[in-house]
Formats: C-alpha cells, sequence, structure tokens
C-alpha cells in the first residue's frame, strides 16, 4: 500500500561551543574532538543557509581556510567534499581531519601560524516539526512542493540523507520505494545541490515530475 509522503519542516538551534582554533594545526584537532552538531552546523546546515549562491565555497572550513588562512590550496581540498557522499557525520568528520592532518604533516610552518581570525566552532540542533501538507499521489506531491519553505526543501532534499542513511533524499525514496519511479527518483537525486540554489533545484524537480505525469 503506497504511504503518503508528509511533508515537515525543521528549525535549527544553532549555539556557539567552547572550541575555536587560531591555526590550522587547532583546527585538525578541533575538527577530530568536537560535537556531531557541529560538524553538521558547519558542512549540511551551512549549505542550507548559503542556498541561494551557486559559487563559493560549500562549508564554513573551507572558507575560513581562505578567508583568514589564506591557504587556497587547503580551501579548495576542504571544499572539494560533498555532502551527497556521506551518509554518516563520522564520515564527514574522518574525511576533514584527513584533508587537514596531511596539510599539517606536508606543511608544518604554514600549519601553526596564527590566522587573521580564528575559527570558531558552532553547533546546530535540529528541530523538525510536521506540516499539514501531505501527498498520496504525485500530481498532489507537485502541487505541495510548489509552495513548500525553503525550510522544508532543506529539511527533505539535503538534511535527510543523515537522517536515512543512504546517499539519497525524501523525495527520491518516496517515489522509488511508494510510487515504484525508480527512474524518477535517480533523475532527483542526480539534481546538483552545488550548482543549484534551492529555489532552481526546486524548478528541476517540478520540471522532472510534469514530465513524468506526461509520460
Amino acid at each position: 500500500m503506497t504511504q503518503p509522503f508528509e511533508f515537515s519542516t525543521a528549525g535549527y538551534l544553532i549555539r556557539i561551543a567552547n572550541e575555536k582554533a587560531r591555526s590550522i594545526e587547532e583546527l585538525a584537532n578541533g575538527v577530530a574532538e568536537c560535537s556531531d552538531a557541529s560538524i553538521f552546523h558547519h558542512t549540511f546546515h551551512t549549505l542550507g543557509q548559503h542556498h541561494f549562491l551557486t559559487e563559493g565555497f560549500s562549508n564554513d572550513f573551507a572558507q575560513w581556510a581562505l578567508a583568514s588562512a589564506n591557504r587556497v590550496e587547503l580551501a579548495e581540498q576542504l571544499a572539494s567534499l560533498d555532502v551527497r557522499d556521506y551518509v554518516t557525520l563520522a564520515e564527514v568528520r574522518s574525511d576533514l581531519h584527513r584533508i587537514l592532518r596531511d596539510y599539517t604533516e606536508v606543511h608544518p610552518a604554514a600549519a601553526q601560524q596564527m590566522t587573521l581570525e580564528p575559527f570558531y566552532f558552532c553547533e546546530s540542533v535540529e528541530i523538525a516539526t510536521p506540516l499539514a501538507d501531505r501527498a498520496s499521489t504525485l500530481k498532489e506531491f507537485r502541487s505541495s512542493l510548489e509552495i513548500i519553505s525553503h525550510a522544508s526543501l532543506y529539511y527533505h532534499f539535503i538534511a535527510s540523507r543523515l537522517r536515512l542513511q543512504l546517499q539519497t533524499n525524501d523525495f527520491s525514496a518516496w517515489f522509488a520505494n511508494d510510487l515504484g519511479l525508480t527512474r524518477l527518483a535517480d533523475r532527483t537525486n542526480r539534481i546538483d545541490i552545488y550548482a543549484n540554489t534551492l529555489d532552481s533545484a526546486r524548478r528541476t524537480l517540478i520540471w522532472l515530475v510534469d514530465q513524468q505525469l506526461a509520460a
């Protein structure tokens, strides 16, 4: 039996943690020891905050490495991490720490230099809230997709990867598992969340749904 898609939204409680880093070496140590909520904040949550941008670095670590440490190569390596490749924060942390650790080993003097501004670790705690919108058919889904907020779109399309612990999103999971539309699920999952804003990702998804409805 097909389960309806139940839309939700999420707010995020942001708090400043106790850790800060004044050098690349300290950032490497901080990434290894900070909370999961902090890793989430500076990667997944940052992507949602900058949903209207298609240029620049996609996480706070990369941005700080460029703006405060003036290390372009390191910034590019940190920015190369794609949240779509991860299903747990432990995996994100591991790759971030590996990049920073490797850099400190190859460039020990640069890694110990004090930066222009310290990196302040923050934490995001997700508070999800169900909405009244629900869809039992693809046509109903399309109608709701046009009006849901950026927060709801981000919750289902980006942050959901950690909740599902799969390299997919809530929309694709529903298309495949409840509607049996595996091709639509795959095409939805391939929407580039870095090359698109949330608005353009929404437009692309609506276009894909329209193609499926017309088939």
